[in-house]
């Protein structure tokens, strides 16, 4: 099952972009989905998750306040709302999920499977 980030872009500080996670398949609402994010010569890094039913979210102190992770199972679709974007934000960002379906993660270690990613380039 292919996950595929889709919504990026160039945008300046202080602007918002929604991202979006789809998968090949309508299989979405059996997994929690977490979001990453990996800047130019950085690590990849855990941002945020959203539970199966949508009712658990979890995001980094970095973007608290700032992002909203929701979902939509009927459209087989998870977004997240990035807000008040500065530079720091810049990096590409994937979506991805645990191993196992109706797995309920404690850290972002547990989460396996990525899609491609979609680029989000904030200018100062």
């Amino acid at each position: 099952v292919q996950l595929q980030a889709s919504g990026g872009g160039l945008v300046q500080a202080g602007g918002s972009l929604r991202l979006s996670c789809a998968a090949s398949r309508n299989i979405l609402g059996y997994y929690t989905i977490g979001w990453f994010r990996q800047a130019p010569g950085k690590e990849r890094e855990g941002v945020s998750w959203i539970s199966r039913s949508g009712g658990y979210t979890y995001y980094v102190d970095s973007v608290k306040g700032r992002f909203t992770v929701s979902r939509d199972n009927a459209k087989n679709t998870v977004y997240l709302q990035m807000n008040s974007l500065v530079p720091e934000d810049t990096a590409v960002y994937y979506c991805a999920r645990p191993s196992e379906r109706f797995w309920s993660p404690n850290s972002f270690d547990e989460f396996h499977y990525w899609g491609q990613g979609t680029l989000v380039t904030v200018s100062s």
